[in-house]
């Protein structure tokens, strides 16, 4: 992601101790910018080294010796490193149920049993399986597919990750498979779709609103999204020169772009309340809208269950 001038002389988009590293956190005591290798958790946010000296300095003698005394007794504090290991757990993970996948026999049993397909959300057809809401993010429909998605992946959760932090990353990215498939069930009800395009989509949106946000170059990022998100149309568009029935090019392209605008609504919406709630105080608000996020897609498929199904 490359910067503006605005966005290089700003010292609050960068660590107040390591001036090269981005970061999207704050101590809970002085509001500076710090990084992931800088910061000790704390009971709400995080505290930056010099905080966290000045507390312990203040420390009473009797407060000294009960830590003392239970140092020992309780787990120690881990703080969390600048590698992106929940972007390297998902891959892992996705990458071991497509390895599975690939076993003689289990392939369709598996992919059956965690794609998404609309109607498995209503309990009226005989089934009723929400989670595969989220599980559609798990299976892809071949080796380019699952490559091209992990590799994408990849390349924005080493950096995105850092920024928001572990757990914000996953929300994310858990929100951004739901509202892809949110999406689906709206604009095509009645199509399985694999994949974890729209989680993915989920992560281009939320980087396109922080990276605006905190003062970045975000053309670059814009006009990725734009090439990603033509593409199924495009090659729509050039299949159907010669028949000139361009929804069935579409349909027949085997790109689900409903699944990328739902993620990428989802992940702009999401990205939005991570720039607009960085302080510790506001945790609460924060995670109050991220709850909210989630209700309103839930809620959001209450229409294709009453006039599809």
């Amino acid at each position: 992601m490359s910067t503006t001038d605005d966005f290089r002389r700003n010292s609050d988009n960068f660590c107040y101790r390591h001036p090269d590293r981005q970061s999207f956190v704050l101590c809970q005591r002085c509001l500076r910018t710090v990084c992931s290798e800088c910061r000790t958790p704390a009971a709400v946010g995080v505290i930056c080294p010099e905080c966290m000296a000045q507390q312990r300095a203040a420390e009473t003698p009797a407060q000294k010796k009960a830590e003392r005394r239970w140092a020992s007794r309780r787990p120690a504090v881990v703080v969390a490193s600048g590698r992106p290991l929940a972007t390297l757990t998902i891959i892992a993970v996705t990458g071991l149920v497509y390895i599975i996948g690939i076993i003689p026999g289990l392939g369709s049993i598996l992919s059956n049993a965690l794609m998404f397909y609309g109607p498995y959300l209503v309990p009226q057809f005989g089934a009723f399986e929400p989670w595969r809401l989220f599980t559609v993010s798990l299976v892809h429909s071949g080796f380019f597919h699952i490559a091209l998605n992990m590799l994408a992946l990849w390349f924005i959760g080493r950096n995105l990750e850092p920024l928001l932090g572990r757990w914000r990353f996953v929300v994310l990215y858990a929100l951004g498979t739901l509202g892809g498939s949110v999406a689906v069930a709206l604009l095509a009800p009645l199509t399985p779709v694999v994949g974890a395009s729209g989680a993915i989509f989920a992560l281009f949106g939320a980087l396109l609103v922080i990276g605006r946000h905190i003062g970045a170059d975000i053309r670059v990022i814009a006009v990725l999204i734009g090439i990603n998100f033509a593409w199924p149309f495009v090659v729509a568009l050039i299949t159907s020169i010669g028949t000139g029935d361009f929804i069935s090019a579409l349909n027949g392209v085997g790109i689900s772009w409903q699944a990328h605008l739902g993620g990428l609504i989802t992940g702009a919406a999401v990205g939005f309340v991570y720039a607009r709630t960085r302080l510790a105080r506001q945790r609460a608000l924060q995670i109050g809208l991220l709850v909210g996020v989630g209700a309103v897609l839930l809620a959001l498929l209450v229409i294709p269950v009453v006039v599809y199904y």
